[in-house]
């Protein structure tokens, strides 16, 4: 178990770097088992999500080797076509697998994924899709195991813009005979990543980022290089570390387009920002106004920016009310920020928060990625010390979060116990 023991009551002054995004590299980096050749993906975060996905690969035959930030996959003598169960629970992102298998070897067998524990996020869409195209599909005991004699283009209606059916569909239907159509797709970045991605690599796919996505179906893949688009879910986290320290910090590696749903509410807040092609400035001095946010598919407000919005709302003036729409079990950051003496009533999917003057050190535990983020956040604006137990939570969406932190102020120490 790692913990933080963070001292807070130091503003963020400085320039700190967005990495690769993790939630465009799990897709091209499951993707590349669809290519008859070596890939090379460059500005790959080093994240323990992105570490399983490299073990998804290697089990299933690939040769991966992975220097800094470039990871190089060789994926043309796989021959496993089942991932363990152990691997599967360790990351919700594996079952993106069962696309790029299925594309191109026709068969997958696969468990319910694991990761975070935020809500219910079921495989019904993908697996619903996936029988469009012609797959067979049998559920037993906890595994599903997908065959298809071929795979035909179609047309695919999604009840919801899901982001991993919308990836687990396009993936599929790469290598299908004719053209594949993707109605109500999820229109995120990262969607826009994988298709730059897939068609560098020889795919035929456009529409990606609006919610028809069109595929003509190729009969290989070759080999190419790609880099991953800057994490956007990062530089909101460390816009906001800017904004809750009161401190003067530079965010670069930044596409302000990907954070304008975050800096726009920033604005609203009073939060001093400044806004240029690659990065972006906040600076203020004083606590922000009272915001109400709705979290909603992209380019709505994400999801997984609400507890760190959350940990800067409550030393805000007046009360501003969040709603989760997305994910049901998206507070449990909650009642750690209330030790750290925070204001926050929730009803159902809404929570009330009522700003305070200034947060107090405490011990806490990070129940998930996007929940551990925002006690970071939260200990750095604090007054004294706070420590963070479970902080290997935070590992998997954030590259060695307390060196960022402590190369422009912050005073944050990772023990391992």
């Amino acid at each position: 178990m790692h913990r933080f023991m963070i001292s807070g009551g130091n503003p963020l002054k400085g320039t700190i770097r967005v990495s690769g995004s993790k939630n465009a590299a799990l897709p091209i980096i499951a993707a590349s088992l669809l290519i008859d050749g070596e890939c090379c993906i460059k500005e790959v975060p080093r994240l323990r999500d992105v570490e399983v996905m490299k073990d998804v690969l290697t089990y299933l035959g690939a040769t991966v080797s992975w220097e800094k930030n470039v990871m190089r996959i060789d994926a043309r003598n796989i021959h496993g076509y089942e991932i363990s169960e152990d691997l599967m629970r360790k990351m919700r992102a594996s079952n993106l697998a069962l696309g790029s298998l299925l594309g191109r070897l026709r068969q997958a067998r696969i468990s319910y994924p694991g990761g975070c524990n935020i809500g219910s996020r079921p495989m019904n869409l993908h697996l619903k899709g996936l029988r469009t195209l012609g797959v067979e599909i049998k559920e037993k005991f906890g595994y599903i195991t997908a065959e298809a004699k071929e795979l035909k283009g179609t047309d695919i209606h999604l009840d919801l813009p899901s982001v991993g059916a919308t990836e687990n569909l396009m993936m599929a239907a790469v290598l299908a005979q004719g053209t594949t159509t993707l109605r109500n797709a999820a229109k995120e970045p990262e969607i826009v990543d994988l298709q730059n991605f897939l068609n560098c690599m020889g795919a035929k796919v456009r529409g990606a980022g609006t919610d028809n996505i069109k595929i003509d179906g190729v009969k290989k893949l070759h080999g190419n290089e790609h880099s991953i688009i800057p994490d956007r879910i990062e530089a909101g986290t460390h816009i906001i570390a800017g904004a809750i320290t009161q401190g003067d910090l530079t965010v670069t590696n930044v596409i302000p387009e990907h954070v304008e749903p975050l800096t726009a509410k920033l604005k609203d807040a009073g939060v001093g920002l400044e806004i240029a092609d690659d990065w972006v400035r906040v600076f203020t001095h004083e606590n922000p106004k009272a915001v109400d946010i709705k979290t909603l598919p992209y380019p709505g407000f994400p999801t997984d920016m609400q507890p760190q919005i959350m940990a800067l709302l409550t030393l805000s003036e007046g009360t501003s009310v969040i709603t989760e729409t997305v994910f049901e079990n998206r507070y449990k950051h909650v009642m750690e920020l209330r030790r750290m003496g925070a204001d926050i009533r929730v009803e159902g999917q809404t929570a009330i928060v009522r700003g305070v003057p200034r947060l107090s050190g405490a011990c806490v535990e990070a129940s998930d990625l996007r929940a551990g983020a925002a006690l970071v956040l939260a200990a750095m604006a604090g007054e004294n010390g706070s420590v963070i137990d479970m902080a290997e939570h935070i590992d998997r969406g954030y590259e060695r979060m307390e060196n960022k932190y402590n190369a422009v102020g912050a005073r944050i120490i990772r023990v391992h116990s």
